[in-house]
């Protein structure tokens, strides 16, 4: 699994012109899920990004995960994340989970994210996703497991 986190002053997610997303300072994910990730791979995934210190302390050092500052948590899939770019001009998608196994673990993610925060907004698997934010910093990680 891939996440690509930014830290945020505010995110949103917009499908069929209605925001089904919203969260001023915190965190946007991008979640990918690959072929054979499962809930284990969801469940380290997860404690990655609560846990990753990427706001400043009373120093101005990233100290500070997204549960110590208490932000909003914004998770949108995004299937691209999952690419091969290693060849030619057009990304190949056959390391990214088929779809139904995909939407599964990433609704999974979500579900376990609830459990242990308590400001989390989604986007809509599968749909067409207008996504906006203002990076902090900029400050924005690539986290694997």
């Amino acid at each position: 699994m891939i996440a690509l986190i930014q830290r945020v002053t505010n995110a949103n997610v917009v499908v069929n012109d209605e925001t089904i997303g919203n969260i001023d300072k915190g965190l946007l994910a991008l979640i990918g899920v690959e072929r054979g990730d499962t809930e284990a791979n969801a469940d380290k995934l997860l404690r990655k990004v609560l846990g990753y210190r990427v706001f400043p302390d009373q120093q101005d050092k990233m100290n500070l995960s997204i549960k110590d500052v208490n932000g909003g948590l914004l998770l949108v899939p995004q299937f691209t994340l999952a690419a091969e770019t290693k060849k030619g001009m057009r990304p190949s998608f056959s390391s990214a989970a088929p779809p139904l196994i995909g939407e599964r673990i990433f609704n999974y993610f979500v579900q376990q994210a609830g459990q242990q925060h308590p400001s989390i907004q989604t986007g809509e698997f599968g749909a067409d996703m207008q996504v906006s934010l203002c990076n902090d910093g900029p400050v924005t990680f690539w986290l694997t497991c």
